[in-house]
């Protein structure tokens, strides 16, 4: 399901996810959690390649579009207004092991679109976005 997207100036942040996995098939319920914040509006599809690599180090690139199902993704639609570039997409290749497969995934952050639009009319800007890596995460909860 593609939800409206608004102008730009109403756009939720956007980011620019790489996933990657062992073999060329994906698990398929990391297909059914992105098919859920999906569908429950929390995220909005903007762009998705998927990327495999076998044994031999050929690369087979697929897109949203196409048949995503070969490799455990179902249910899934997006925008698909190519924000995934050459660029990048040599980037994640370059970086992937043989028998391995990569997910690019670009999606707007559908929850926050109000808050964004609320800072922005505000003159307000983001000073700082950064991710908590997820060790640093389980290392604090594991002192408490």
């Amino acid at each position: 399901m593609i939800r409206p997207m608004g102008s730009p100036a109403t756009l939720g942040p956007v980011e620019f996810l790489v996933l990657t996995f062992p073999g060329t098939a994906i698990d398929e319920s990391v297909s059914a959690a992105l098919a859920e914040v999906v569908t429950k509006g929390t995220v909005t599809l903007l762009d998705l390649v998927v990327l495999s690599m076998d044994a031999a180090g050929t690369v087979t690139e697929r897109e949203i579009d196409d048949d995503i199902s070969e490799v455990g993704l179902t249910g899934l639609t997006a925008a698909d207004i190519d924000l995934v570039s050459d660029d990048d997409l040599d980037v994640v290749r370059a970086s992937m092991e043989p028998g391995t497969t990569a997910v690019i995934v670009v999606f707007e952050e559908t929850w926050a679109r109000r808050l964004a639009g609320a800072v922005r009319a505000a003159d307000g800007e983001v000073a700082l976005h950064v991710q908590v890596p997820r060790d640093a995460v389980d290392a604090v909860l594991a002192l408490t």
